[in-house]
């Protein structure tokens, strides 16, 4: 059984941060592109930032220098530092794990950025 399940999302005033959790089990976390994606009301669901095994990451031009994901593969488990919130960041942040054509999705964690 397969399982992403995130953690961290809450309420915070714009300039707050967070710090997202995703802790998986059921597949061989290492060989797995981890990702965060997040949706907005009335909006496409979008990739935030992917980090593939070997450490690599890459974002979205809307979060860069803002956010940091990183992995810790001995504890399956994949982060997301979000700093210097904005309203616009509120969405629900979903984890990701890929692997060729398998991808599987956590339940999400609401993100609300307002004063």
């Amino acid at each position: 059984q397969v399982q992403l399940v995130e953690s961290g999302g809450g309420l915070v005033q714009p300039g707050g941060s967070l710090r997202l959790s995703c802790a998986a089990s059921g597949i061989l976390f290492s060989r797995y592109v981890m990702g965060w994606y997040r949706q907005a009301p009335g909006k496409q669901r979008e990739l935030v930032a992917g980090i593939p095994g070997g450490g690599s990451t890459n974002y979205a031009d809307s979060v860069k220098g803002r956010f940091t994901i990183s992995r810790d593969n001995a504890k399956n488990t994949v982060y997301l530092q979000m700093n210097s919130l904005k309203p616009e960041d509120t969405a629900v942040y979903y984890c990701n794990a890929g692997f060729q054509f398998l991808h599987y999705w956590g339940q999400g964690t609401q993100v609300t950025v307002s004063s």
